[in-house]
């Protein structure tokens, strides 16, 4: 660190992420970050969230982390709460699919339907 502007950029960069991290009106993403889920892979899921929603500044959305959300055998589980009350569980995530997630659904407003609980739960009992 040379002066205090580049202290003043350390600490907004952290306020936002500290901010990101709260409730606050808008869209929730909540990952599942219980034993099972990093096990899974989850932290790389929540990094990519945080980072997706930081590089593109959406100011509404909240993005935290639970315990179990019950499913183990679908983790990494993350949950999009949309500002009206709606959810969408998505599962078995990976990194890519979190980024995709951020673009189609929470930027644009379309569900990935594909790979939500109830979609993987149809392909594993036509097997």
């Amino acid at each position: 660190m040379k002066s205090i502007a580049e202290l003043e950029a350390i600490r907004k960069k952290t306020l936002d992420q500290i901010n990101m991290r709260t409730n606050k009106e808008g869209t929730r993403v909540v990952v599942g970050m219980a034993t099972c889920g990093i096990a899974a892979g989850a932290r790389p899921v929540m990094n990519t969230f945080v980072e997706e929603v930081g590089k593109r500044n959406l100011r509404d959305v909240t993005v935290s982390m639970t315990g179990c959300i019950g499913v183990c055998r679908l983790e990494p589980i993350v949950e999009v709460f949309n500002a009206d009350g709606t959810k969408a569980t998505y599962v078995k995530m990976t990194p890519e699919k979190a980024a995709r997630v951020v673009a189609e659904h929470i930027v644009n407003g379309r569900v990935c339907k594909d790979l939500t609980i109830g979609a993987v739960e149809e392909e594993e009992n036509k097997a």
